[in-house]
């Protein structure tokens, strides 16, 4: 068995760092941590205890095409309140598809970043 303390990191790959950044700073509001002077472009974000890593890739097969897609790979963010991130989503003019009686036991909902990554936000049910 390997050890593991938690979940540190998850990379998404990006077509252009600046459009994905106007997102995740911007709209979703996630605090900009500092990078190391890679030769890649990128940026990373504080999630939490855990960290969000924007690779840019502009010709990437790597990037998905389709919309949204639960089944598809995703990162999930636990939030406090599923209520207020709606609310938020919705100030946003954001797409998203709600799962508010999930039967993965916790209310779900999905939303696309510019590059189609799909972004899960969970929170307790009733909150």
């Amino acid at each position: 068995m390997i050890p593991c303390k938690g979940l540190h990191h998850v990379s998404l790959a990006v077509r252009d760092l600046q459009i994905a950044k106007q997102f995740y700073s911007d709209v979703l509001r996630f605090q900009e941590l500092p990078r190391p002077p890679f030769d890649s472009k990128g940026v990373w974000y504080a999630v939490g205890a855990q960290q969000l890593h924007l690779l840019e890739h502009p010709i990437s097969d790597t990037l998905r095409e389709r919309g949204i897609d639960t089944t598809d790979g995703h990162f999930s963010i636990w939030v406090t309140s599923y209520s207020q991130t709606k609310a938020w989503l919705d100030q946003a003019g954001l797409h998203y598809v709600a799962n508010p009686d999930s039967v993965a036991g916790f209310a779900q909902i999905f939303v696309l970043d510019p590059d189609k990554n799909i972004i899960e936000f969970g929170a307790e049910y009733g909150s």
